[in-house]
């Protein structure tokens, strides 16, 4: 965590003096406008698995053209209203960071986001990834009805094969996602060279 704030931290100063808190509301989120026509009908997918900026970054590269709409980083389950990136990191809040993913079911699933979830991290450490360490870095489905539940299950003891220790990852329903503020979305395609956890690459699941 010390290397990503230190990244974080020349940032910070000009992006926080144009920049105010995103809105928001306890369950929903308003998608950001989409390059391509919106399907009729689109899905959502809340995921934490630590740093929220390279997340983001893995999802869009692999599926921007795939079935994703759009996305958002932000903060989810919570005890306070609206928090902050200073406020999330203080460990006091209980939020996660999250990517909230809307996308299109006739192009991808919800079953393969989440698989690709556990591809992308490590979901069998508690509150951390490689060396962020918080509850806010924990792994986590926060799932918008009890079908996102079943599959959520379904995969997560499906992929535990995969993983030398038992799976951690906390699957509740959403209760509350909050977007983080504007200079943390497409954190990493704004700054290329900025940090992204170790813990943050494509594993490959072979029988």
């Amino acid at each position: 965590m010390l290397g990503r704030l230190r990244q974080f931290a020349t940032q910070f100063r000009a992006a926080a003096a144009s920049t105010t808190t995103a809105a928001a509301t306890a369950t929903a989120m308003t998608p950001e406008p989409s390059t391509t026509t919106s399907p009729a009908t689109t899905e959502f997918a809340t995921l934490a698995a630590g740093c929220f900026w390279g997340v983001e970054h893995l999802y869009l590269k692999h599926y921007r053209t795939k079935g994703i709409v759009s996305t958002a980083v932000g903060y989810a389950q919570g005890a306070s209203a609206n928090p902050t990136y200073k406020q999330v990191c203080s460990g006091t809040t209980n939020h996660a960071e999250v990517l909230r993913v809307e996308f299109d079911p006739a192009k991808v699933s919800y079953e393969e986001l989440v698989t690709f979830f556990f591809r992308i991290h490590d979901p069998t450490t508690v509150n951390r990834q490689g060396p962020d360490v918080g509850t806010q870095y924990r792994s986590g489905i926060y799932t918008e009805n009890d079908a996102q539940r079943q599959v959520a299950e379904a995969v997560k003891a499906k992929v535990q094969k995969y993983f030398n220790a038992p799976i951690a990852t906390e699957i509740q329903p959403l209760t509350t996602f909050w977007p983080a503020e504007e200079y943390h979305q497409k954190y990493l395609i704004k700054n290329p060279s900025g940090y992204e956890c170790p813990s943050h690459f494509v594993r490959e699941f072979r029988d």
